[in-house]
């Protein structure tokens, strides 16, 4: 991939992330998948994804179990021509519960985001974690599917 193509396919993937506020979690514990509506937060570009949950979730149980996941992004109008509004975005990653000293600042910028969730981010039983993004799938249609690995992306 050309230095070009990747500035485009990540200004691609940070307008699809710009432009939602949800995504389906998907997780995993003793086999069995499972997936749960998060509100989500991009970090540092695409390259982390911040959401909280209540420590006794099944998705936080998971987490602690296994520490790969994906988040599903995207599925507007099918009949949109617009990058973002068709394109469907999987992120991949490793997620983790953000340490003390990375938390004021995850919970400040996810409750700008999502202001709505002021009082569920100050609970002392929600956690908040952090996916370390490895990779992104876009797909535009049935065969127009592109992997994005951001090893492939300069730091």
């Amino acid at each position: 991939m050309t230095y070009k193509e990747v500035g485009s396919r990540e200004r691609d993937i940070q307008r699809i992330l710009d432009a939602h506020r949800f995504a389906v979690l998907a997780t995993q514990r003793g086999g069995q998948p499972h997936t749960s509506l998060v509100a989500y937060t991009p970090l540092d570009g695409i390259r982390q994804l911040a959401f909280a949950t209540y420590r006794s979730t099944r998705k936080f149980k998971s987490l602690l179990e296994n520490h790969q996941v994906a988040l599903f992004i995207g599925g507007q109008a099918a009949s949109s021509h617009e990058v973002g509004e068709r394109t469907l975005l999987t992120a991949h990653g490793m997620a983790l519960e953000v340490s003390p000293d990375e938390k004021a600042r995850v919970s400040h910028e996810h409750q700008m985001r999502h202001p709505d969730l002021q009082t569920f981010l100050s609970s002392p039983e929600a956690a908040l974690v952090l996916v370390d993004v490895t990779a992104y799938q876009l797909v535009n249609d049935i065969e127009d599917v592109h992997w994005f690995h951001l090893t492939d992306v300069p730091a």
